[in-house]
């Protein structure tokens, strides 16, 4: 079955539980209640501070980002502490945080290795790194790489890092025809509910009886963006 060879290659870190669409938003509650200090990882305009806030509001928020960044650009909010930095060596000290969150941003780092090699030196151990990177995403936002399920786990365990998990977001054909039709309104509402390659993969499962990790690896193989969570080893 499609996905088979993946599954395969990514074992445990396929889950299990459900083969529901994700977003690298799900695991904030997770994030915001492990840890009193998170740190944001491209955090744009800042926008995931309420969502952490909205769970715990004493949080320690810290949000990161290169200047050039056309997110950065359009920051407005000046209630939450931000620093820019040099795309590869975060501007904190060893051991600082008990979570770093990184939505989308993967694919926008030329070199990601020494990136998430300097995520691993700033986490506590123990340490959660959640967030979600494209795969079959066309060119947006200066991207310069998509990489494959296969390849994150790679990147993680080359930092040093244990890869928990993997689950599959919005489809790849969602995020085409998302960009085909000019970014409407009608294709954004894929993001907060199953997107069409994803609804095919769920009909199939109930009709073949199969179980939710072959579920998931199967979109993962078609997936647009996928969401990911690992730890420093204690």
């Amino acid at each position: 079955m499609l996905g088979d060879d993946l599954h395969a290659a990514l074992g445990a870190s396929v889950p299990s539980d459900h083969s529901r669409q994700t977003l690298a938003d799900d695991y904030i509650p997770r994030l915001a209640t492990s840890s009193a200090e998170v740190l944001d990882l491209g955090c744009g305009t800042g926008d995931s501070v309420d969502q952490f806030r909205a769970v715990n509001p004493s949080i320690s928020w810290l949000g990161v980002d290169v200047e050039s960044s056309p997110e950065v650009a359009r920051r407005t909010r000046t209630d939450a502490e931000f620093r820019t930095f040099d795309g590869v060596r975060l501007p904190t000290e060893n051991s600082t945080f008990g979570a770093v969150f990184c939505k989308q941003v993967l694919e926008h780092v030329t070199n990601p290795g020494p990136l998430v090699g300097d995520v691993a030196r700033v986490l506590r151990p123990g340490g959660l790194f959640a967030g979600s990177t494209s795969q079959l995403e066309p060119y947006h936002s200066l991207s310069v790489g998509n990489p494959t399920p296969y390849g994150v786990k790679l990147l993680l365990e080359g930092a040093g890092l244990e890869l928990l998990e993997l689950r599959p977001g919005i489809d790849g054909l969602a995020l085409v025809l998302h960009r085909v039709f000019g970014m409407r309104a009608f294709t954004r509402r894929w993001w907060s509910r199953e997107s069409p390659l994803n609804r095919a993969v769920e009909a199939y499962r109930r009709v073949g009886r199969l179980d939710a990790a072959r579920a998931n690896a199967a979109k993962l193989v078609v997936c647009g963006q996928f969401a990911f969570l690992a730890r420093r080893p204690v």
